[in-house]
């Protein structure tokens, strides 16, 4: 094996852990010695591959919002209206691929610190600004002007709520009954909007 692979196959495991970790200690308390530990490293590796506790938070973060932007494509390459398209934009954030408790725990406690950290912050708001575009975009042959941005924050609310919901109270995820659900609450949105 070569020795990028190994590498590569290094770094995922790092992120995994990263992940892993943070949902059971917490953002702010885990430690690099927790990390390695969780995937059978030392620390010394975590400077090595990332150079810093939050460049490996980031790289984690990148890896999640890489999985969200695949289920995007993924679901949008199967639809053919803009309901569709809008279903598969809100649908994707409960992808079996993403929509766990694991994830969703890294996710809320990330968001919670990005603020507070320049490139943390940064890819906070790429994301924010990727699924309001998304949203924006399908609304606009569904509704309304004076209706579309108050529907599009009623939604990111709805995905943002049931994520921090799932992160609080870790249990059992279901991501199926979670579109399902979630193409009925926009739905619902949809036919308020529309009168």
């Amino acid at each position: 094996m070569s020795r990028t692979r190994i590498r590569d196959i290094r770094h995922d495991e790092l992120i995994d852990a990263a992940i892993t970790a943070t949902h059971e200690a917490g953002f702010a308390v885990v430690t690099m010695a927790d990390i390695a530990r969780r995937a059978g490293a030392s620390a010394a590796s975590i400077n090595y591959y990332f150079g810093s506790k939050e460049k490996l938070m980031e790289a984690a973060m990148r890896r999640v919002m890489s999985t969200l932007r695949h289920c995007v494509i993924d679901r949008l390459r199967q639809a053919t209206t803009p309901e569709e398209r809008l279903y598969a934009v809100v649908c994707a954030n409960f992808d079996d691929r993403l929509f766990t408790a694991r994830i969703c725990s890294f996710w809320v406690q990330f968001w919670a610190h990005a603020p507070y950290a320049g490139n943390l912050s940064r890819l906070h708001r790429i994301n924010r600004l990727r699924v309001q575009s998304h949203v924006r975009t399908e609304l606009r042959t569904l509704v309304s002007p004076e209706l579309r941005e108050p529907l599009r924050e009623s939604i990111q609310a709805y995905m943002d709520g049931i994520w921090v919901e799932v992160a609080q109270n870790p249990r059992p995820t279901n991501p199926a009954r979670a579109r399902d659900t979630a193409r009925q609450v926009v739905a619902t949105l949809l036919d308020g909007a529309r009168g």
